[in-house]
């Protein structure tokens, strides 16, 4: 009997976690502070001028009081920091601090270098292929339950 073939979910999140422990590793190697993966994904989807608290947790899926937590822990490390939103007084942006912008570059290059690592491995074809698959835009749609 053979054992059950993982779904792709599965099999995305486990090539997910491939690349956050390599990049994690990579950092502290490199002398990063640590951050943690929730951190990380935060970290990612922040614009280079800033990005509200609410909009880095619609960006990240989580709710508002973990990105806050994200955050604030961000800012105590000295990778981020809060500034007044020049267009709306009352609200604050998120934005890196120098600190921040070094590590950034520096995940930026080791990504690379795990996307080479991961074609040496499986193929550049296959890695085009996977980037091609997973930059097409889907809609998600609910699924209806059937009434009998």
């Amino acid at each position: 009997m053979h054992p059950p073939r993982p779904s792709l979910p599965q099999l995305l999140l486990d090539a997910r976690r491939w690349f956050e422990e390599g990049l994690l590793a990579s950092l502290e190697a490199a002398g990063a502070a640590p951050v943690s993966p929730a951190q990380l994904e935060l970290f990612a989807v922040l614009d280079e001028e800033g990005t509200t608290v609410a909009e880095l947790a619609r960006r990240t899926g989580v709710a508002r009081q973990s990105a806050h937590q994200a955050v604030h822990g961000l800012i105590a490390s000295g990778h981020l920091e809060q500034v007044e939103d020049p267009a709306h007084g009352r609200q604050r942006l998120i934005r890196r601090t120098r600190q921040g912008a070094l590590t950034h570059r520096k995940a930026v290059g080791i990504l690379e270098r795990l996307e080479e690592e991961l074609a040496a491995r499986i193929g550049t074809a296959a890695v085009t292929a996977l980037r091609t698959a997973l930059e097409t835009p889907c809609r998600v749609r609910r699924i209806r339950r059937c009434r009998p």
